[in-house]
């Protein structure tokens, strides 16, 4: 019962501080972060544990969105069956292409992953514009049908329904950092040699790891479709490839959090920033350049030694009190 206390700890904590915000912040923004949150997070697992960095998110994540869009504006109306056709959409593409792209390394990987959202775009926009609508976009908010118990027509029980699947995924990625195969993961990027060495397939890992990886940004792109009841083409566009990149080195490459607190920190900075200065991405090429500078840790990987030395100090003093009680009873 302790450990299981103890493995759910950190992550009911950061969902919980999350939960809070959306007393005081506007409930559009922390719908954002939490979508961005997740579909930053296949990334953030791509370059920190497998050592991949992919400028093609944006493809995987229109993957999902269109898919989620195609089920509802053409044949349904559930948006519960919309994402699952999204997640479905991200399994098959990532299989497809995964084969190929993973037998590549470092910038040929990036490379390819950017023309792969240049096709994607140039596909949404011009080759399918018939189904897509071009630059129009497809428009389908009413005709997402009332569901019970969490009705995804309404932005609160979207919020609800966001964080429960934000909770999952995170769930599910610290479980993969705990398991064998989270460590041949950081083994293939640390020393491909030795994990083969010792009988597993770097190209194995590596596929599963991408397949993984960009169904997560597939589910995010699923999740955007639903709230925003509408997609178009600029949800792939190789203009935005870097904003995945930015938010994970923001909050941390390979840390758990680091998406979530990246999340916050970009989308607050752009909501806030945007409001005095035009191209407000320039101060965010400004603090990156800084991180950088600073040891690469970003915002949640400098702040996690010394919250976790703050709270291992407060418990053995708490332990110790507890101790010298006991003693003199």
């Amino acid at each position: 019962m302790l450990k299981a206390f103890q493995w759910w700890r950190g992550l009911l904590l950061a969902f919980s501080l999350l939960a809070v915000s959306r007393v005081f912040l506007p409930l559009p923004f922390v719908i954002e972060v939490v979508i961005f949150s997740v579909y930053t997070i296949g990334c953030s697992f791509l370059l920190g544990r497998v050592g991949f960095i992919s400028f093609g998110q944006p493809a995987y994540l229109a993957v999902g969105a269109y898919a989620t869009a195609f089920y509802l504006f053409y044949f349904g109306t559930n948006p519960y069956v919309g994402i699952l056709m999204g997640v479905l959409a991200g399994v098959a593409v990532s299989s497809i292409v995964g084969p190929l792209f993973v037998r590549l390394r470092s910038d040929y990987f990036a490379l390819v992953n950017l023309a792969l959202a240049v096709i994607v775009f140039y596909l949404m926009q011009k080759v399918l514009a018939g189904i897509t609508h071009g630059d129009n976009g497809l428009w389908f908010l009413t005709n997402i049908a009332s569901t019970p118990m969490l009705d995804l027509s309404r932005p609160s029980d979207f919020f609800i329904f966001s964080f429960l699947v934000a909770l999952a995924v995170w769930a599910f990625y610290k479980y993969l950092d705990d398991t064998v195969y989270g460590a041949c993961c950081l083994a293939t990027k640390i020393n491909e040699d030795k994990l083969k060495f010792l009988g597993y397939s770097n190209y194995r890992v590596r596929l599963l790891a991408f397949i993984i990886a960009n169904t997560t940004t597939a589910l995010a792109g699923a999740m955007y479709a639903v709230y925003l009841g509408f997609v178009s083409p600029e949800m792939s566009s190789p203009s935005r490839a870097a904003d995945p990149v930015i938010v994970t080195i923001l909050g941390g490459v390979g840390t758990l959090y680091g998406p979530i607190v990246g999340a916050f920190a970009y989308t607050g900075m752009k909501d806030v920033i945007s409001k005095f200065i035009g191209n407000w991405e320039l101060f965010i090429g400004f603090l990156l350049v800084f991180i950088m500078l600073a040891g690469e840790k970003g915002i949640w990987g400098t702040l996690q030694p010394w919250l976790a030395a703050r709270f291992a100090r407060k418990t053995a003093v708490a332990d110790a009190s507890t101790d010298e009680t006991e003693t003199r009873r």
